[in-house]
């Protein structure tokens, strides 16, 4: 028991810690523990998936434990198994492992066929990323030819993943020139192998030597490099852990800086190890001196959801029309938002807690109603929050454990005795959501959100921004089938005069539908209700609610695809319109957005990146239009458009992940984060493209001396797309964070331009060399920069650390750009030798109009190449050729000629090179 309890505090510590992620992942005495693998609830039933998952870990954990000079290892995993599996006794009910805060998701391919396995990464060099992902036939082990042994693979990702490392090979540019050579992109450069073609042609194939391009003088797309089979070389794990002898994480000592991979991008040119090396778990740990244990495993088996709402009714809440809120919020909760089957209890609290309602089941609407006649009606009283807590841990308890329950807590007050409770709560298993309302809510809420795992959300008093229905929308389960899942189709409001209208149209596609709910609220008197679907029938039926000022219309059956459309009229009053839905079908994946950001508490002047995850299934959507609203504890909101381009916040162009830096710091408090996102005919889902962030799939292997090629990969090139259109429309909320350190007004421009991460070179002409890159703004990425230094060198290293002694390119004629608008910029090096054969390094740093400077940019590279002239023809030395009667005659002379024939083809081809 003892062991167990210092297990647990050692992970409320970690989540006090204020990670990007809910991840429970720590470290302890060089193991890692926490690590949850959720198989999906779509993955057929079948046992011996989670005997492979225990043995990928198995094999990967001595791998790990060598590769990091004896520092890590993985010392316990839980293993998620799916609601709808049959039960067993060895299965326990989880505490607060969710597929929520899930580190590996097993789930099926999507595309089928395409079991790559990858790691989704958000952030920077070194920062976490969010979750690996494998396919049921890859743990089988039915891609071992692709991709090498599941344990190897397993720590690949994980270094994704923990560390934010980033790849060592780069499937869009496989070679590059330095010192006349074509080279592979590999690290470390020591490793062996063969550059070479599959060749097919009429249902046969045959390895061929790569060709050289006369132009680029690179090797052509389809050149693949084929490491030898017996290999000496141990580096890099990043390039391909697939070789046998490949055991360490590339160093400075061997890093092959010059290739143009993902990890030097990146990583400013950074070895994987020294990423690792720079990392809070390498500073935390020394080397081991015994081997490591065996990984511990536990089966978890997801059940039914068991949620308390715990309201604040103190006198406080009768400001602002707080309780009526509250109320219409916790309707949307019970009517729509919590999933059928579920149990739900409820308790008030002010300075006492009350209990409303014992758990109940939802098994429909009778439930439901019940539910929502218990939500509070009156305001009075003081403010104990450990009250409110300690009264739902008692609701929960007389009918279940608390080991995976959930608390929504909501409060407007202040409440100094807060902290009095954690201990209960660290000691409860219980995940709790906090939502906290108007600008006095108690400063330590959210401690109880981090320590848990929970949700955390602010809604201002603003009604017209709808926070309160956004933050209780945004509390669907952490588990099950998304199916299941509520989803928030539009979320709006807005301030009438004088019998104004409030139009507007929603849009329900074909991925969603079913359970539709259309909720409307107003602050003063019912509005005029005008709504129609997309045939143009006018729809009537809305429940009326006078006493809490709201109506709602639960549309029959599936909702029809295509366009709805709305009009409201009032006059002198705010309204609201929260549209949401499910999932059509539970086998067609619905289109669905998360949002977040990137840290719980914002310090100024360092910037909090938003971002929003738009998929379907696996597939990431392209082209949608997302927008944050990000509102202050006083009300102002800032607008920022999120864009999935791969540059300023953005990690990875086109992985569906939309990022956006937000400097508009106007006071110290709370921010809350909402998300629109609109797919139209620019919007399409992305098929088949190769993941950035994921172990290299091999084109073929040496085996005896002889290449054997695998089947290609599946993969579709970016125009060739599922769908043309994908019309939807979605609303997320994206949480909450702490501002602190915000000067009084005017606030100083403190913020530099971001960091170019796109630049990109070639030749053009004979010698000149063509720039092209993303603009960055004079804060992070909005505004404009005021202007550009390109600096060019011969040598990369002295380019990245001696930047500012570097050659400068004169750049008089270049102004900078509006943020994220591509800026093209073509110079030819002056006082520098640029001939035949050299390799020139280039990097660019922007500056705004305080003097503030950006990081120095990821270091393109161009090769200087010169075709070699095609020399004449030459008439063929003096033997004479003998003529077809002679050739006929005299035996061996045919064969001479045709000889003959072959050197001169030969001669020219060496000379073509």
């Amino acid at each position: 028991m003892g062991s167990f309890k210092s297990s647990v505090f050692i992970l409320v510590l970690h989540l006090l810690e204020g990670a990007l992620s809910n991840s429970l992942i720590h470290l302890n005495n060089n193991g890692y523990e926490g690590i949850v693998i959720a198989i999906d609830p779509n993955v057929p039933e079948d046992e011996t998936l989670i005997q492979q998952i225990k043995d990928m870990v198995t094999q990967a954990s001595p791998y790990l434990f060598e590769a990091t000079e004896k520092r890590f290892y993985f010392k316990n995993v839980a293993i998620l198994v799916p609601e709808n599996w049959k039960t067993k006794p060895e299965y326990e009910r989880p505490k607060l492992e969710t597929y929520k805060n899930a580190d590996v998701l097993v789930a099926e391919p999507n595309p089928p066929g395409n079991d790559q396995p990858y790691t989704e990464q958000m952030g920077k060099c070194g920062e976490k990323g969010e979750r690996i992902y494998f396919t049921p036939d890859f743990l089988a082990g039915k891609r071992l030819d692709e991709y090498g042994p599941q344990g190897r693979v397993f720590v690949h990702e994980w270094a994704h993943l923990r560390w934010g490392l980033f790849n060592e090979y780069n499937d869009d540019q496989k070679f590059y020139l330095s010192n006349k050579e074509i080279k592979p992109v590999k690290c470390s450069a020591d490793i062996a192998g063969k550059n070479v073609v599959n060749h097919c042609q009429g249902g046969s194939c045959a390895t061929k030597p790569c060709r050289r391009d006369r132009v680029t003088g690179l090797y052509a797309q389809e050149c693949e490099f084929i490491p030898d089979e017996q290999q000496t070389e141990k580096a890099s794990i990043m390039f391909s852990q697939s070789i046998d002898s490949v055991v360490e994480f590339c160093t400075e000592e061997n890093h092959n800086r010059e290739a143009p991979n993902m990890q030097n991008q990146r990583c400013n040119l950074r070895s994987t190890w020294e990423v690792i090396r720079d990392s809070e778990d390498f500073k935390k740990t020394t080397p081991m001196t015994a081997q490591p244990p065996q990984p511990t495993f536990s089966l978890l088996q997801i059940g039914q959801r068991i949620v308390c709402l715990v309201l604040d009714k103190s006198g406080s809440m009768a400001i602002g029309d707080r309780l009526k809120r509250l109320t219409q919020a916790g309707k949307l909760f019970l009517l729509q938002t919590v999933e059928q089957g579920s149990w739900v209890g409820m308790v008030t609290f002010d300075s006492a807690a009350y209990v409303q309602s014992a758990l109940r089941q939802i098994k429909g609407g009778t439930d439901r109603d019940a539910l929502t006649k218990s939500l509070p009606t009156v305001a009075s009283g003081g403010t104990s929050i450990c009250s409110g807590l300690r009264s739902a841990f008692t609701v929960i308890r007389k009918k279940y454990k608390t080991d995976g329950s959930e608390i929504v807590l909501l409060t407007d007050g202040e409440d100094n005795t807060i902290s009095s409770c954690f201990n209960e709560v660290k000691q409860s298993g219980a995940i709790i959501h906090t939502v906290a309302l108007g600008p006095s809510a108690a400063a330590e809420l959210e401690e109880l959100s981090k320590m848990t795992g929970g949700l955390q959300t602010y809604a201002s008093d603003q009604a017209q921004n709808n926070g309160l229905i956004d933050a209780f929308g945004a509390l669907s389960s952490g588990n099950g089938a998304v199916s299941q899942h509520s989803i928030q189709l539009v979320s709006r409001g807005s301030t009438l005069q004088n019998s104004q209208w409030m139009n507007g149209t929603v849009i329900v596609d074909s991925t969603v539908g079913n359970d539709t709910l259309f909720l409307i609220t107003w602050t003063s008197q019912p509005p005029q209700i005008l709504l129609w679907d997309p045939s143009g029938k006018k729809q009537d039926g809305f429940v009326v609610d006078t006493n809490t000022k709201m109506a709602y219309l639960q549309v029959p059956g599936t909702a029809k695809v295509g366009t709805w459309t709305y009009s409201l009229q009032a006059s002198s009053q705010t309204l609201t319109l929260t549209v949401t839905s499910r999932a059509s079908s539970a086998t067609l994946p619905p289109v669905t957005v998360t949002s977040k950001v990137n840290k719980d508490t914002g310090k100024f002047p360092s910037p909090v990146v938003v971002y929003a995850k738009i998929h379907q299934g696996g597939l990431p959507i392209l082209r949608a239009t997302v927008t944050a609203l990000i509102e202050s504890v006083d009300g102002k909101t800032v607008t920022l458009e999120l864009l999935d381009n791969g540059a300023g916040a953005d990690a990875t162009k086109d992985d569906g992940i939309y990022s956006r830096y937000f400097t508009a710091y106007n006071t110290n408090g709370r921010y809350s984060i909402k998300v629109w996102a609109l797919g139209g005919v620019n919007a399409a889902r992305q098929m088949g493209i190769s993941q950035q962030n994921g172990a290299m799939y091999r084109a073929g292997r040496m085996k005896n001396g002889e290449i054997i090629w695998n089947p290609p990969r599946p993969k579709i090139n970016i125009d060739d797309l599922l769908s043309k259109q994908v019309p939807f429309s979605r609303t997320s909320s994206g949480g909450s964070f702490v501002a602190s350190n915000v000067p009084n007004a005017p606030i100083p421009d403190l913020f530099p331009p971001c960091q170019i991460t796109d630049l990109k070179a070639k030749i053009q002409g004979d010698s000149l060399i063509n720039l092209t890159w993303t603009a960055p703004g004079d804060d992070y990425d909005h505004g404009r920069a005021d202007r550009y230094i390109i600096r060019i060198s011969t040598n990369i290293l002295d380019l990245r650390d001696k930047f500012n002694d570097s050659l400068q390119v004169n750049t008089t004629d270049l102004i900078p750009k509006e943020a994220t608008s591509e800026e093209v910029f073509v110079f030819k090096p002056e006082n520098i030798a640029f001939e035949n054969g050299t390799d020139l390094f280039i990097a660019i740093q922007a500056v705004d109009e305080v003097d503030l400077e950006s990081e120095i940019s990821n270091i393109a590279q161009v090769s200087l190449f010169l075709p070699p002239q095609t020399p004449p023809e030459t008439p063929s030395p003096s033997l004479p050729c003998p003529d077809s009667n002679i050739t006929s005659a005299i035996p061996g002379i045919h064969i001479l000629k045709v000889m003959w024939k072959w050197l001169g083809e030969l001669q020219l081809s060496v000379a073509l090179g």
